[in-house]
């Protein structure tokens, strides 16, 4: 059953694209903006978190994180975060847990390829409850970055 608005969020660690350990619950007090993205380096998942980089100084200016999960593994979104110059978290989900709690997640995706993040954004409150929920079946549309907003200011 996919997140609704109001609902806890899931928890979860995840290694970063610099090797930390970063968990939602570090953020208590914060708003988190989440964004699932299936495969570092295509150009749609490119043109999501550069929409959020080249924005990043309105979640910042309002005290929100970023984070970005896919199942790449930390090294490829090390590659990513270093040449899309991200100032926000990249984490790995690589073994598809947390894909998986939030119902962001394809069992098969194109190529045959299986078990890839689906693109999905998320906004959680300061008390770590959904705010606003996202999840797209078309991996090539876009999230809705002014309702995002939206949610934030709300």
């Amino acid at each position: 059953m996919s997140l609704q608005i109001g609902d806890q969020a899931p928890d979860f660690k995840l290694y970063s694209s610099d090797l930390t350990e970063i968990s939602l619950s570090a953020f208590s007090g914060k708003k988190v903006v989440i964004h699932f993205f299936p495969m570092a380096f295509t150009g749609t998942c490119t043109e999501q978190l550069c929409t959020m980089r080249d924005n990043f100084s309105y979640y910042e200016g309002i005290n929100a994180q970023v984070l970005g999960i896919s199942v790449d593994s930390p090294f490829a979104l090390a590659k990513f975060k270093e040449v899309q110059n991200y100032q926000f978290p990249l984490l790995s989900d690589f073994n598809k847990e947390v894909s998986k709690a939030y119902d962001a997640f394809y069992d098969e995706f194109v190529f045959g390829l299986k078990g890839v993040s689906k693109r999905a954004a998320f906004v959680i409150d300061e008390e770590g409850k959904v705010l606003y929920a996202e999840v797209l079946e078309d991996a090539k549309e876009l999230p809705d970055f002014k309702a995002i907003n939206e949610s934030l200011n709300a």
